[in-house]
Order: C-alpha cells, then structure tokens, then sequence
C-alpha cells in the first residue's frame, strides 16, 4: 500500500450527509478514491447489523473487485454489511466505519465516533461533532447574487425523532431573525431536506423581503454560505450542520428547539460546543456579538492518526 495515496473506496447509501463524512476523510488520505452506493435487499436494508448473517448475494450492485482497495471508509448502517463482508473476503483491507455502527467495532479496523455518541475502546478514534468535506480554504465563485458583507446565514433543518419544530418555533424563530436585519448585514436564509413545507410558506411569508431565501429549488448556495458568512444562526437539531459550520470559525448561534424526549447525544454534543467556545444560543441573544475560536479540522486530525497506526502497524508486522 501506498500510505500517501491508497487505493480507497467510499461507501454510503447516497445519502449526502453520508457521503460528505466519508469524502471529507477519504480526500484527507488519498486522491484516489472510488464512491459507491450500497444496495442491499430485504430483509437485510430493514435490520440492525449482526441480526441475519451476511452473503456476497445480499449485495444488488455489482462490485468492481478486479481492483481490490487498500481501505474502505463507509458510513451508515446499510454500508456497514458491505464493509465487513469486504473485511472477512479480503483480511489485508483496512476497514474504516464513520459514526456508532451499531455491532461490535471488532469488525473493523477503526471505528470514528463522535465525542457525544460515548462510544469508547482501542480502536475507537473519537471526533467533536461529525467530520465532514469541507476544507478551510476555497474558491467558489459568487454565482448567487448574494451580498457578503456582514452576511448572517440561517441554517433551518426540521423536525427529527429528538426535536419538534412547529409552526410556533418557526414564528418565534422569524422574529428573532427580523430584529437582526440592519443596513450593515445582509440575511441569507437556507432550509434543509429535513424543513417541511409548512416552515418553508411561514419563512417565505415572513423573511422574504428583508432577506434572500433558498427553499430547496435552484442550486444550493449552502457551501458558498459556509465560506463566506460572517455568523451563522442554526437550528439546534442537526449537529452536521453545526460542525460543517465550525470550519469556518466564525460565531455560531443555535436555535434551541423543544425537544420531544431528552436527548443525552444531544445535550452531550451541545455543551461540548459550547465549551469550545464554537455555539451560543439564538434564543437569548440581545445582540450579535463577535468572538472567535480554533477552526474545527476534525477529518485532517483524524485522516492523520490513521496514517501514523497504520505506519506504526506496518512496521510492527
């Protein structure tokens, strides 16, 4: 193996919050990656891992096995049957699972779990937040027609199995935007694929006259945002779009919304920002105010204590 540029492949179920994490280490360690979609059919797409026993057949897309790779990244639990089917063909594949696979990490080489999972063992290599692709340094061109100067960008994500996010939320959430709206900032309001279409009509009723607007039609200015905001107001359900964020280093504001259940994953990561010094919260703020910390690098830290046990396993054999 050539340990400055592997032969890696990438897998995900297509997800792009999936394919960001799985990208963003994998660039960090090679140039030479392969992206695949794992398909799997029933009953397997539908169960935890280590419940039914795993076939070559259980796999709908044909793999290109004439170029076997040095290491497999996956994330998700739909990749997670093809990592350890690839582990158990071929002992010699270093195997790398992103976020908690829900079986034993013994199936793997590395597992990379965030802080807030409490996931913890030997080959267990912990981040803060979710790595992701983003890099400090760009060069995306403005193609929005989007005013960047004090340009504040709110992140709306949408309900989840932790968070509400009612209409109540959404007007509450409005208002507090409004006041923030000034001759010297511009307000860049960005939904997610979680944002239904309720919070969408009320976001558009309420912010589009003193702000831009992006509902999900036309290109995603969403990266674009990432590099060129100077504060960010995000809601409080997704910790990606919170740690995509972070590389930035720009204050961050989160939209606590009510949650269903208590969530110790998510308090968990929340203090953590906070005592990083990366988050605020929205929903008490007087006024904006200015701060900075360390730019979180999490898949360049990470990509590099990969390759340095590597070496080190290298040089043990």
């Amino acid at each position: 193996m050539n340990i400055d540029n592997p032969k890696i492949w990438s897998l995900t179920d297509g997800s792009q919050g999936m394919i960001s994490q799985t990208k963003g280490l994998a660039n960090e360690l090679s140039v030479n990656i392969k992206e695949i979609k794992t398909e799997i059919i029933f009953p397997w797409n539908k169960l935890q891992p280590g419940i039914l026993p795993i076939f070559n057949w259980i796999f709908k897309n044909k793999l290109p096995i004439d170029e076997i790779p040095d290491l497999v990244i996956s994330c998700g639990r739909k990749s997670v049957y093809l990592s350890i089917y690839l582990k158990k063909k071929y002992p010699n594949i270093i195997n790398i699972h992103i976020q908690n696979p829900k079986i034993s990490s013994k199936n793997f080489s590395y597992v990379i779990a965030p802080n807030h999972d409490g996931l913890y063992g030997d080959n267990i290599i912990n981040s803060s937040g979710a790595i992701h692709h983003f890099k400090q340094f760009n060069n995306l061109k403005n193609h929005y027609e989007i005013n960047t100067k004090n340009l504040i960008t709110c992140i709306i994500g949408g309900e989840n199995n932790h968070y509400n996010f009612s209409k109540e939320n959404t007007l509450d959430l409005c208002k507090r935007i409004k006041k923030l709206k000034s001759h010297n900032n511009e307000i860049l309001v960005l939904t997610s694929r979680r944002t239904n279409k309720e919070i969408k009509h009320i976001l558009k009723k309420e912010l589009s006259t003193m702000s831009t607007l992006w509902l999900g039609e036309g290109k995603n200015p969403y990266e674009f945002a990432i590099y060129n905001s100077s504060y960010f107001i995000i809601t409080s359900d997704s910790t990606s779009m919170i740690s995509e964020a972070s590389i930035s280093g720009k204050p961050i504001y989160v939209y606590q919304l009510p949650m269903k259940r208590k969530s110790k994953r998510f308090i968990r990561f929340h203090e953590e920002f906070k005592k990083m010094n990366i988050t605020r919260d929205f929903n008490t703020l007087d006024k904006l105010e200015n701060w900075t910390y360390t730019k979180l690098e999490e898949s360049k830290r990470i990509a590099g204590i990969i390759k340095k046990r590597i070496i080190e396993r290298k040089n043990e054999s």
